[in-house]
C-alpha cells in the first residue's frame, strides 16, 4: 500500500504531481518517465451517471485535483476528464501507469 511514498515508486508519483498538487495533463500530453522507467499504460473509460446534482461533477474535480465550485450548476452535454495514476499490481514487480477517462 505504501509502495508509491517509497524510494521506487516516488518518481512514479512525480511524474504525475508537481508541487504536490495533481499535474493537469492536456489532451495530447501524458506523464514523462526516463527509459529506464518507462511502464505500460492502461486506459479505462469511466462513465458516470445519476441523478442531477448527487455530485458526479465534484468527485470528478476532486479526482482531477481541480477546485470543486460551491455552487451548484448542471453539467452540459457531456464533460471528459483525463486523469492518470500509478500503480503495482502485487502480481507484477513492475508498475503500470492508468490513463482513466472520466465521462460526466
Amino acid at each position: 500500500p505504501g509502495w508509491l511514498l517509497s524510494p521506487a515508486g516516488r518518481p512514479y508519483l512525480d511524474s504525475i504531481f508537481h508541487k504536490n498538487q495533481r499535474r493537469v495533463f492536456g489532451l495530447l500530453e501524458r506523464p514523462v518517465l526516463p527509459p529506464s522507467l518507462a511502464v505500460p499504460t492502461v486506459t479505462y473509460k469511466l462513465f458516470l451517471s445519476g441523478k442531477s446534482g448527487i455530485g458526479k461533477t465534484a468527485l470528478v474535480a476532486t479526482l482531477a485535483g481541480t477546485p470543486v465550485s460551491p455552487v451548484h450548476h448542471e453539467t452540459l452535454g457531456i464533460e471528459v476528464t483525463t486523469v492518470y495514476w500509478v500503480g503495482k499490481p502485487r502480481a507484477s514487480a513492475r508498475p503500470v501507469i492508468f490513463q482513466l477517462h472520466l465521462w460526466d
